[in-house]
């Protein structure tokens, strides 16, 4: 969801002409937007984006512990995450995302994947101290 809000600012402020949700749904699946009434497109497509996000977020938890401690795995994923739509999805649905130069979306996107990367990777270590006096609250 944080990542949605990012990307809708980044439309907000035209760095992005198309979402890739939109995008997939609009052009490379439309018989499944087809179906959904006309005034909850816009919610389809950002529930539909969430289920993208989820299913990301749940594909790094099933990565070993071992790369997840690091502060940089977060950031690589997104990273990665963002380089197989483009260089993937986007080519194989015949997405109009795949056939123009786009440099300032392209940049938007890549720092919203990042976001997304920092987001679901590995937070950063907390020492949770006691309120002093809890432990004489406890034995009274």
């Amino acid at each position: 969801m944080a990542m949605s809000g990012a990307r809708q600012a980044a439309v907000g402020l035209g760095m992005i002409e198309r979402t890739p949700p939109e995008a997939i749904l609009r052009e490379g699946v439309p018989a499944v937007l087809r179906r959904v009434p006309q005034h909850r497109r816009t919610a389809f497509i950002e529930f539909a984006h969430w289920g993208y996000g989820a299913a990301a977020g749940a594909a790094f938890g099933l990565l070993p512990g071992r790369l997840r401690v690091s502060r940089l795995t977060g950031p690589v994923y997104g990273v990665l995450a963002w380089g197989l739509f483009e260089l993937g999805l986007a080519p194989a649905l015949g997405l109009a995302h795949a056939r123009r130069a786009r440099p300032q979306e392209r940049a938007a996107l890549l720092v919203d994947h990042v976001f997304f990367g920092l987001i679901v990777g590995a937070p950063p270590e907390a020492t949770i101290v006691e309120p002093e006096g809890s432990q004489d609250h406890e034995k009274g």
